[in-house]
């Protein structure tokens, strides 16, 4: 079994926490958490940008100026891509950049980057957080005296919590993901996690 630090609501520190050894302590694969993540970020693209092609440009049904005797490099209309104003060629057009990769592979990502970040302690545990909200204050002193570099923040709560998103709702670099929401790229972007102990049941059980 993996440990981790454990905190109250107070900013001490409890006994250490056991964790599941299959979640929290597995070899990092790079190319994995690389593939999910830009699989990820594929998926959150829109796809919407567009340029216009030569038939879209207004104007041009007119030849611009004589084929001959002005001096001037041929043209049969204003919208050619040459022309100012004319048609982009080879332009971007609304297209879906949704990928597709299997749940196995996901779910071992994420094992991935919580166990590099117990191994690098910077994930921990907090018990007793329900106590002190909907309040951001003794949030954002709990989170000081964790992470005191004022790192970017990953909560992971059991469930959609109104009272934890309105605590943390106007304090910088903090992000709530619930245990059954959270993905790869959640805890590659946080320099630091924490883990609330009604949490870690639900995240253990939806990753073995």
């Amino acid at each position: 079994m993996a440990s981790a630090r454990m905190y109250k609501s107070d900013g001490s520190e409890a006994a250490r926490i056991e964790l599941n050894k299959a979640v929290f302590d597995i070899e990092t694969n790079e190319g994995l958490v690389h593939q999910v993540a830009m699989v990820l970020m594929n998926n959150k693209r829109h796809g919407t940008h567009d340029t216009k092609t030569r038939k879209d440009v207004s104007g041009g049904g007119k030849k611009p100026y004589a084929q001959k005797g002005t001096g001037n490099a041929r043209h049969g209309s204003i919208r050619e891509p040459q022309m100012k104003g004319g048609g982009t060629v080879w332009g971007p057009h609304p297209r879906s950049y949704r990928q597709d990769v299997n749940l196995k592979m996901r779910r071992k990502a994420i094992c991935c980057m919580l166990s590099d970040r117990l191994r690098n302690d910077a994930l921990c545990v907090v018990d007793g957080l329900k106590g002190v909200m909907p309040k951001s204050k003794p949030v954002a002193e709990l989170v000081a005296k964790i992470s005191p570099e004022g790192r970017k923040t990953l909560i992971v709560s059991a469930g959609i919590d109104k009272a934890l998103i309105a605590s943390v709702g106007n304090l910088e670099g903090l992000t709530v993901r619930t245990a059954g929401d959270v993905n790869a790229l959640d805890l590659l972007n946080a320099r630091r996690v924490i883990v609330l102990k009604e949490a870690l049941a639900q995240l253990e059980e939806r990753l073995i």
